[in-house]
């Protein structure tokens, strides 16, 4: 894992891919952080700066992530990986800590500058509050970084791969305000879940080579859910505002810099990290094998 971590992050800085990515992310940190910050005299950087900034993580992420295993399928060296006496969690893991890594140095920058707003004043209590953001905005983005890199290794083609992490973020970010088009009761809920399990039986059909264990599946799924939906809908509708409440990734950041420390939500971007790593790294063990 060492090996492919060392060689991750030197190719992102043999190049201007990592001195322009983070020059852009501090661009944008910084002028907010002159403007608010500094201009008006707030000394809630979690706020004022880094909430104000998510947004750039739209396409930031989705850039920095793009080439992690797409580029390796193009250039035919995953077979060299695959093949190598590293595990398929070293791969994914050592190219994740080296995509952190890069993500981590404007963080580090950003904490320069709650220092700086310490020392011109700020109390304690807001240096503490500033760093629990800072925590939280990195976590956001390693959970971020891993779904980049699990929709990297869908596609050998890297400007895919980014369009695909733009969409999917984009969504995430537009995601609360796409529930409240969502609230017209248990029919929309049960057209949605059945959509999924659609989904859900094609890659089971796809997995197991077996169209009729696809199908099997899909009319038990679609049994059970109309059983909830006769006899239980509020069920159903609870169970969909909980999924899409699962999928608006940004939103709790938006309530924890908004609010106080929120253990929940660290726990929720780790969560989603370790889920689409472990997505990566079975997308990874299907190609060893096959």
């Amino acid at each position: 894992m060492t090996a492919i971590f060392k060689r991750e992050l030197k190719s992102y800085f043999h190049g201007m891919m990592g001195y322009v990515l983070t020059a852009f992310l501090l661009a944008t940190s910084g002028l907010y952080f002159l403007a608010l910050d500094l201009g008006y005299g707030m000394t809630d950087f979690s706020y004022y700066t880094l909430d104000r900034t998510i947004f750039i993580l739209l396409l930031y992420i989705p850039v920095l992530t793009m080439r992690s295993l797409a580029e390796e399928r193009r250039s035919r060296t995953d077979q060299l990986l695959l093949t190598s006496p590293v595990s398929v969690w070293g791969i994914v893991l050592g190219k994740f800590f080296a995509m952190a890594v890069i993500f981590a140095i404007p963080c580090l920058v950003d904490a320069v500058m709650i220092l700086i707003l310490w020392g011109l004043g700020s109390t304690t209590t807001a240096l503490a509050a500033n760093f629990a953001g800072l925590l939280c905005y990195f976590l956001l983005g390693c959970a971020a970084i891993a779904i980049g890199e699990f929709l990297s290794g869908l596609t050998e083609n890297q400007i895919i791969a980014a369009v695909m992490g733009v969409a999917v973020l984009l969504l995430a970010y537009m995601m609360p305000s796409l529930r409240t088009m969502f609230n017209a009761g248990s029919a929309v809920a049960l057209a949605v879940f059945t959509g999924l399990a659609g989904a859900a039986s094609v890659l089971v059909g796809l997995r197991t080579r077996s169209f009729t264990l696809g199908c099997l599946l899909f009319a038990a799924l679609c049994v059970g859910l109309s059983g909830l939906f006769l006899l239980k809908s509020a069920w159903l509708t609870s169970a969909f505002s909980t999924v899409l409440s699962a999928l608006c990734l940004f939103t709790p950041f938006e309530e924890f810099v908004n609010n106080s420390f929120s253990l929940p939500t660290l726990v929720y971007y780790l969560s989603v990290t370790g889920l689409f790593l472990f997505f990566t790294a079975q997308g990874i063990e299907k190609r060893r094998w096959n």
